[in-house]
């Protein structure tokens, strides 16, 4: 098992907690190399090693290992298990590894019917009423997405992240300032924390995408146009925060990179990337029309320090570094993120009446709460305050509106009842929404 440095992720912790025996597969899933492994096998075990439970009653299976391949046959796993458990009293904890790597194969007794997958080995192994069954997974659409229907609605779902911010500075302490500025660089995922210099962080995190997520998604997905989906990756990255969807996409690459390619190309690479937990979408969404907006969307990187390391550590705007982290943060803290927007009449150049759209950065909704959120670097100037505050008028409603600064310390209220807030502070006090 690879090394981590202690971190709690009680976040995550208490999930599985609550989530024993209660007749579900356990579902936790994330970007590779998040941390998902560390919280099942070490922080999960331990807890239920000091709750009485024995070694010999934890099972498990790392699917990514040579030495547990046979076990990608679904028939194999389900066959392994049931002569571990099967006819014994005592109770059993199963964790499968890297599910995801598990094989499809044609059904013996009927091989030109509906190939067997590792759904039916689970499905299989959670009707085993001594076993209780936890798998990780690192692919969106087959965890987090199938598994409703496969499993009938029987799965609970721990979606893991990078480190958040609180998470990173509760590990490495000191001034709070330089440790954001670090977190800023180099990201949350949990190995950077055990690389002894600047130089071993970049190469780690460049060699997650040349080693792990590029060669993962070419082999699942078969991809053909390895250097279409490279570009795509590049422009993503380089553009976080940006509205952008295909047919831009599509043009930029023929206009910029010289590539032709279809539209429905480049949206099932971009799905695959997000199915690979890499990227996010955040639709954009009419606040008073109470309606999403087709196209286009912005797009998040899981990891900033993956993005950073994507784009050769260059293009360090801060600005849409922080929308990046913030994006991150309320997605981790349960909630549905969208763009929103708010449309306000205006006079033209020839004095004509016109509708101009403007733009919420983040409208968060989930566990009973609405808000409305800005990302401001900085607010140095009364038009500066004027653009970011009068997308909040406009909404004409009583929902709290908070705008996260990285330009002050303490937090205050405007006359317009607006919470200016600073960045290392909001990333710290999870209360304030």
């Amino acid at each position: 098992m690879a090394f981590y440095m202690e971190i709690k992720r009680d976040r995550y912790l208490n999930h599985l907690i609550s989530y024993q025996w209660d007749g579900q597969v356990k579902v936790i899933t994330g970007i590779r190399r998040c941390g998902k492994s560390y919280l099942l096998r070490v922080l999960f075990k331990n807890y239920l090693l000091t709750q009485g439970v024995r070694e010999d009653q934890i099972i498990n299976i790392e699917l990514d290992l040579a030495r547990d391949i046979r076990y990608r046959n679904p028939l194999e796993l389900s066959a392994y298990v049931r002569s571990l458990v099967q006819g014994k009293e005592q109770k059993y904890y199963l964790f499968i590894d890297e599910i995801q790597m598990s094989d499809e194969i044609a059904n013996p007794y009927n091989p030109s019917g509906k190939k067997i997958t590792f759904y039916d080995a689970l499905n299989d192994m959670r009707e085993l009423v001594n076993v209780d069954v936890y798998v990780t997974g690192s692919n969106s659409r087959m965890l987090s997405t199938d598994i409703l229907t496969e499993f009938r609605g029987r799965g609970d779902e721990v979606r893991v992240h990078p480190l958040s911010f609180a998470e990173y500075y509760s590990a490495v302490g000191g001034d709070k300032n330089e440790a954001f500025d670090a977190y800023a660089f180099f990201g949350g995922m949990p190995l950077i924390l055990s690389r002894p210099d600047d130089n071993a962080k970049m190469n780690y995190l460049r060699s997650l995408f040349s080693e792990v997520y590029i060669k993962d998604i070419v082999e699942r997905k078969k991809i053909g146009r390895e250097d279409v989906l490279g570009v795509v990756l590049d422009i993503l990255a380089s553009s976080v925060g940006s509205l952008t969807n295909p047919t831009k996409l599509t043009n930029t690459l023929k206009s910029r990179e010289r590539i032709s390619v279809s539209q429905n190309t480049i949206k099932a690479y971009i799905g695959h990337l997000a199915d690979a937990f890499l990227f996010a979408e955040s639709k954009r969404y009419d606040v008073k029309g109470k309606a999403y907006i087709d196209s286009p969307s912005k797009y998040y990187c899981e990891d900033i320090g993956l993005r950073n390391a994507r784009i050769g550590f260059r293009q360090q705007e801060m600005t849409h570094i922080m929308e990046n982290i913030l994006y991150n943060e309320l997605v981790l803290r349960g909630f549905s993120v969208d763009v929103g927007v708010v449309y306000s009449r205006e006079l033209n150049r020839n004095n004509s009446s016109v509708r101009v759209p403007r733009e919420i950065d983040f409208v968060i909704t989930g566990a009973g709460k609405k808000a409305y959120i800005q990302s401001a670097y900085a607010m140095d100037s009364d038009e500066k305050r004027a653009s970011e505050v009068k997308p909040f008028m406009l909404t004409r409603d009583s929902f709290p509106k908070i705008i996260v600064r990285k330009d002050i310390g303490k937090r205050w209220y405007d006359d317009e009842g607006v919470l200016n807030i600073g960045l290392i502070e909001f990333l710290l006090d999870e209360t304030v929404v």
